[in-house]
């Protein structure tokens, strides 16, 4: 059997939340150097913003193939294998010289952050026991996770303006470094277990196929628009590979996603709200930085500085939240973190052409990251609460894959809507409309959030995982004591 020895749980925590942060990082570190990217290496307008979208391509088509790889092959394997290859291709990223060369970069950033985000979150579902210690934890990296992403304007704005676009790739090396030197330093090293099951080979490429088409629909939509017979028709294959995924996974033995894992109203739950709660923080971070620097006419490092704010309420809705969940279950902070979070989206919605970073960002940016705060760092544990150890990194890879898809599908719909306001009109005033039109709407799928925590959590911690009845008996994996 799979058997966790002489780990070391604050080493573990530390290295996985110091992984998840760099992973988090790169969804949004190179946003704004974009305009510089494109003048240094000579992008096609239309082709730019796939610096962006590859990334995301590759990360959510391969997390359900990354997390089962873990339970397979070994959590620390694929955690060090995925940032060995994240950092490798950071420095390549950096060094590009053609365009097609970052673009293969950032795809191949995604492929490690696949591998190393799911083991990293099954190291500390294994890790950790369920409870208290667990929820303590999984609330230390959901604060990073959401602090990496709000950072990412941050050093992304200052990097380009003072350092050049290529260190937004290379600011990755001395994270990447500080998280492999603590796999040794105390991530246990798990032996082959007596009898490993098969990788479901058909499984994973129907549903990395699936997931990569889905995503791939949707980001075009920003040049094609939803109407456009590519776009139907790219969304149209993706719902067929992952409705024959779903059928495949109830004939193998040893299916990629063991679909009774979703009879699990915790797990269920947890990956919809993630879904919903992704989508309406991109769709925040993304409307507030063009706010900023599109209406209020602020530089791209005064827009970074101007997250600040926000940074910090995550990680003080996350403290709140771990000390909540740690004494009642996970929708005691939920339910009122996603009315938060959509209470402060509705005050930004109220953001004016005339108005400024005090009157129209600082009040409404701390009410919606606490609130957000309040919701990312319990749904982790919502997620993988009565999930068994040997499918920690199958429960990691599909709460990952749910953020990365509602953040994609929702940033896509919610900005379509926004330039539909705005037509044609190039003005501070009407793309303010747009963008608060967008920030309403964000309002009210935190709303739906809260209404799914509601609806669809349970009310206490009792939990009657479905039974694997494929699984070989000496096929589990002991967690350290914590």
């Amino acid at each position: 059997m799979y058997r966790n020895s002489r780990g070391r749980p604050g080493v573990v925590l530390a290295a996985a939340a110091v992984a998840q942060f760099v992973v988090a990082l790169d969804m949004s570190v190179v946003n704004v150097a974009l305009p510089s990217i494109r003048s240094s290496l000579g992008f096609a307008p239309l082709d730019l913003s796939w610096v962006v979208h590859v990334y995301a391509l590759t990360f959510g088509g391969f997390l359900l193939l990354g997390g089962r790889a873990c339970d397979l092959y070994g959590r620390r394997r694929m955690f060090a294998l995925g940032l060995i290859l994240f950092g490798l291709c950071s420095l390549a990223g950096g060094l590009a010289q053609e365009p097609w060369q970052l673009i293969a970069a950032r795809a191949g950033q995604g492929l490690g952050a696949a591998a190393a985000a799911p083991a990293a979150l099954a190291m500390l579902t294994v890790t950790f026991v369920e409870g208290p210690r667990r929820v303590r934890a999984l609330g230390v990296w959901s604060a990073v996770n959401a602090a990496g992403g709000a950072l990412g304007v941050l050093a992304g704005g200052l990097l380009t303006e003072h350092a050049g676009w290529r260190w937004v790739m290379w600011v990755n090396l001395p994270v990447v470094a500080v998280a492999l030197a603590l796999v040794p330093a105390g991530v246990p090293a798990e032996t082959s277990p007596a009898r490993r099951e098969r990788l479901d080979a058909l499984g994973a490429v129907l549903v990395t196929g699936g997931i990569g088409l889905l995503v791939l629909g949707v980001v075009r939509t920003e040049t094609l628009g939803w109407t456009a017979p590519t776009t139907w028709s790219t969304l149209a294959a993706a719902a067929v590979l992952l409705a024959v995924f779903a059928y495949v996974e109830t004939r193998v033995a040893a299916p990629l996603l063991r679909l009774g894992l979703l009879r699990s109203r915790w797990v269920t739950g947890a990956n919809v709200l993630v879904f919903l709660a992704a989508a309406g923080q991109f769709t925040a971070f993304y409307f507030v930085s063009l706010y900023m620097q599109q209406v209020l006419g602020m530089g791209a490092a005064a827009t970074g500085i101007a997250f600040l704010p926000f940074s910090l309420g995550l990680v003080a809705g996350t403290v709140v939240a771990t000390r909540l969940t740690a004494r009642r279950t996970p929708r005691a902070s939920l339910v009122p973190g996603a009315l938060l979070a959509a209470g402060g989206l509705a005050w930004f919605a109220l953001i004016s052409p005339d108005g400024g970073f005090l009157t129209d960002v600082l009040g409404p940016s701390l009410v919606t990251s606490v609130g957000a705060g309040l919701v990312l760092a319990p749904v982790a544990a919502a997620a993988t609460t009565g999930v068994a150890p040997h499918e920690a990194g199958t429960a990691g890879g599909l709460m990952n894959s749910s953020r990365q898809l509602g953040g994609c599908v929702g940033l896509a719909a919610l900005a379509t809507v926004a330039a539909h306001r705005t037509g044609t009109a190039t003005g501070p005033a009407a793309l303010n409309d747009g963008y608060a039109l967008g920030l309403a709407l964000a309002a009210g799928v935190f709303v739906l959030a809260a209404a799914v925590a509601v609806a669809v959590l349970p009310r206490t911690r009792t939990t009657t995982p479905a039974p694997r009845l494929t699984a070989p008996a000496d096929n589990r994996l002991e967690g350290t004591p914590s």
